[in-house]
């Protein structure tokens, strides 16, 4: 009988952190087999038993953690498929390799910590894979707290549109070279920045004009609904389907972005 009160126990004390409809129909069965008095008791034993037991709920939350962004990055693979053209081919955005049959499309801030971390695995990547398309989306997500995020993006932005992929490939690496992200960025590195990438002058208004381009690119952020950066998209540029997307998002590995580009031309699961 006690083993029978344990399990209906740990079945109601967890179906609160279930997301499966049939966890709350499961339980709402058991309950209603129970008195007051056995519910009392049950709820009882519960307690005590994730009193001793709180890795079950660590393991509980993580699974559901799991699901929960399983779910999010699917969600986030249907909305690339109804935006890929606002992904794949927007003017605006700095394009290495554009003649690759899949892209990687990564949404990053100067001043976020991750992006930086990130960085020489995304510069691997490149060199590793010339026939892939890399597009890069400014997202300066932190320009609220930290102006510089904002302007180091504007930049860039100026420093494509002046000098091309190469130039601002080298702006984007000499920024990220600086160490100096989460709020230590200067108005010096930029301009630093901008001189290793071979443009020595960009003009006031060009560079405030990028803002379109920011908003632009804070709108499709919003659509995709993903929620900070780093964010990777992988897809092919013809065919993709919301099976073959994915969406990775955080700080990676060379493999996660190695294995989402066979996966997108057909090889991967």
């Amino acid at each position: 009988m006690k083993k029978h009160i344990l399990a209906a126990a740990l079945m109601l004390s967890l179906a609160g952190y279930a997301t499966a409809d049939t966890a709350g129909i499961a339980a709402a069965g058991a309950a209603s087999t129970f008195s007051d008095a056995q519910k009392q008791q049950i709820g009882e034993v519960a307690a005590d038993y994730l009193r001793a037991h709180p890795e079950i709920l660590i393991e509980m939350s993580q699974k559901l953690q799991a699901q929960s962004q399983e779910k999010q990055m699917t969600a986030a693979a249907g909305a690339a498929l109804e935006n890929q053209d606002a992904l794949l081919n927007d003017p605006t955005s700095p394009v290495l390799h554009p003649k690759g049959d899949v892209a990687v499309i990564q949404f990053f801030d100067y001043q976020c910590i991750y992006c930086a971390k990130v960085a020489p695995t995304v510069e691997q990547f490149i060199r590793q894979n010339p026939d892939v398309r890399f597009i890069y989306k400014e997202w300066p997500i932190f320009g609220s707290r930290w102006p510089a995020s904002v302007q180091a993006a504007k930049v860039g932005l100026s420093v494509y549109k002046d000098g091309g992929a190469d130039a601002y490939h080298r702006y984007h690496a000499a920024l990220y070279a600086t160490g100096h992200n989460e709020g230590k960025l200067l108005d010096e590195d930029i301009r630093q920045a901008a001189v290793k990438a071979g443009v020595t002058a960009t003009p006031k208004e060009e560079v405030e004009a990028m803002g379109a381009a920011l908003e632009k690119n804070n709108a499709l952020a919003k659509r995709l609904g993903i929620q900070g950066t780093p964010a990777f998209f992988v897809m092919p540029v013809k065919g993709a389907t919301a099976e073959n997307i994915s969406v990775i998002p955080g700080a990676t590995d060379l493999q996660a972005l190695q294995a989402a580009v066979e996966k997108a031309r057909g090889a991967g699961g």
